[in-house]
């Protein structure tokens, strides 16, 4: 029987978030290979070896072709190796891309589902992501395509009428704003940002489309965070109600 390797989605930051299977696998894990940005919280139920490789825009990141290799020499030493991504492991997490490693070196692949902060985040500070009233639909989408990548097509995306939730767009957030203003979303259009969701650090503001860079710059939100844009963005609860369910929890 081939050995298996468990692609497991941490969730957002919560340990009370993980899926009952995520726990398990975690658990009974005999190494686990943990994403920078998983919470403290979560790695503390790590039972056996942790190693750390993390993956950050803008920091010293530990190269994809490594991880791989060490999934495949862990697994091939008969370990119980679990993958730990953030959120989900198929949603921005690069684990399509160890899942062909993987089953190429004849190892077979479990994926354990997480829940992303694309939705969660929303979530935590009372957005709907769809609602019937506002928005048949959401598209999740990254604002960093990364170098050599397709940039988002952001005419497109703003002729949907969807709810956008856009991961890594902070830094970009000038020019995704300047790009679906010229396609024609209005400059009142709501948006919201929402800052290290799930954890003790957890921010949100709620501004306009065109506001939203100054917004961001203004507060002092930072990544890891979301941005939100479309109606749903209206239904956020105020910045001190969220952060009073944040400490009491």
């Amino acid at each position: 029987m081939n050995h298996v390797v468990s692609l497991v989605g941490a969730g957002p930051g919560d340990p009370e978030l993980l899926t009952v299977r995520a726990l398990k696998r975690i658990e009974g894990a005999d190494v686990v290979l943990a994403d920078d940005l998983i919470d403290p919280r979560v790695l503390a139920l790590v039972k056996g070896r942790l190693l750390r490789v993390g993956k950050r825009g803008g920091c010293i990141s530990t190269d994809q072709h490594f991880i791989h290799a060490l999934m495949i020499k862990e697994a091939g030493a008969g370990h119980r190796v679990v993958r730990l991504k953030g959120g989900d492991p198929f949603v921005f997490g690069r684990g399509g891309e160890e899942a062909d490693a993987l089953r190429e070196a004849g190892l077979d692949v479990e994926v354990v589902s997480g829940l992303t902060s694309g939705i969660a985040g929303p979530a935590a500070v009372g957005i709907p992501v769809t609602d019937r009233r506002a928005s048949p639909g959401v598209i999740l989408v990254t604002g960093h395509p990364g170098e050599g990548r397709t940039e988002p097509d952001w005419a497109a995306l703003a002729r949907t009428g969807l709810t956008l939730v856009i991961y890594m767009g902070v830094a970009r957030a000038a020019h995704i704003t300047a790009q679906l203003l010229a396609a024609g979303l209005r400059a009142e259009l709501p948006a919201a940002i929402v800052s290290a969701v799930h954890t003790a650090q957890q921010r949100h503001a709620v501004t306009t489309l065109a506001d939203l860079p100054r917004c961001i710059a203004r507060e002092g939100l930072a990544s890891p965070a979301l941005l939100i844009i479309g109606e749903v963005a209206a239904h956020a609860v105020p910045a001190a109600i969220s952060q009073a369910q944040q400490v009491n929890g």
